[in-house]
């Protein structure tokens, strides 16, 4: 059963210009270790680094929590399948809350300047019917 839904869209020119007037504050604030090896090591990594912030911010609405002191950026790491399949992992007080029987899917997609994310959070059937 759907329990929250959040979608997010940003110009990835807004997150270069970030990293180029912020750099490592910025980055190590937002991703983690995981997401920042991946993103920097791929030609666009601007496009790929967006991605994951406009994951961040979808799943965050689709929580209904925003992000507050309790919630902070690095506790959502987004990360790849083999296959290329976006995937998410939670950290602290978010992990505990997606260990209650849900779980997070997202699907990003990406255009010369900007990328979206849509997240759908579920409660998974643990009965056959």
């Amino acid at each position: 059963m759907v329990v929250g839904i959040g979608i997010d869209i940003i110009e990835i020119e807004r997150i270069k210009n970030s990293v180029e007037t912020l750099g490592d504050t910025f980055l190590n604030k937002i991703f983690t270790e995981g997401e920042l090896e991946y993103s920097l090591s791929k030609a666009n990594k601007f496009q790929h680094l967006a991605a994951r912030f406009a994951a961040k911010e979808a799943i965050s609405k689709a929580l209904a929590t925003g992000w507050n002191k309790e919630f902070r950026w690095k506790d959502v790491e987004i990360y790849n399948e083999p296959s290329g399949l976006p995937r998410v992992k939670l950290y602290g007080k978010l992990r505990k809350f997606l260990e209650e029987n849900k779980e997070i899917k997202i699907s990003m997609s990406h255009s010369r300047d900007y990328v979206a994310c849509v997240a759908i959070l579920y409660t998974k059937n643990t009965e056959r019917e």
